[in-house]
């Protein structure tokens, strides 16, 4: 079955898409929209790094909300900041020190970095994430706040 589907989730969600975007679906649309679901994944597979499994479903849960949690706050905290006087912003560069060695993982920190508002991280080289906060009153606070908010969940939902 893995050979047929390489990539069960991307499937369902290329067949999903295609449905969704098609004008009026019909039988030949669903029977396209199939082919590009098998097809599509299958002739890509070999681009796709290998991910590690998922250990801790609770622990992804929880990582889920606290990021969920901490995008609405940041929204506000950034709308304060950029409305505020532009002299109390303090923007700088985070060099956060990785444990975690996986780049699959490693890349989902920085995606997750950079889905918070306020933050963009730049690159991760040599075991270090670079990131660009919009306000960065204590960089060794801030270092802090994304190793033990993101950083060790990540660890404990792929156990590496």
């Amino acid at each position: 079955m893995r050979r047929l589907l390489p990539q069960p989730v991307l499937s369902g969600l290329i067949l999903g898409l295609w449905l969704v975007l098609v004008p009026a679906p019909s039988l030949g649309q669903v029977l396209i929209g199939l082919n590009l679901a098998l097809v599509l994944p299958w002739a890509t597979r070999g681009f796709w790094p290998d991910r590690p499994r998922l250990a801790d479903g609770g622990a992804a849960l929880r990582l889920v909300g606290v990021v969920l949690a901490d995008i609405i706050v940041a929204n506000f905290e950034v709308a304060r900041q950029v409305l505020g006087p532009p002299a109390r912003l303090q923007p700088g560069f985070l060099e956060v020190p990785l444990d975690i060695r996986d780049p699959f993982v490693a890349s989902m920190l920085g995606s997750i970095v950079s889905l918070t508002p306020g933050t963009v991280s730049i690159e991760i080289d040599r075991g270090v994430l670079l990131v660009h906060a919009l306000h960065v009153s204590d960089a060794a606070a801030a270092v802090a706040g994304i190793k033990s908010r993101y950083e060790t969940p990540l660890r404990k939902v792929f156990a590496c």
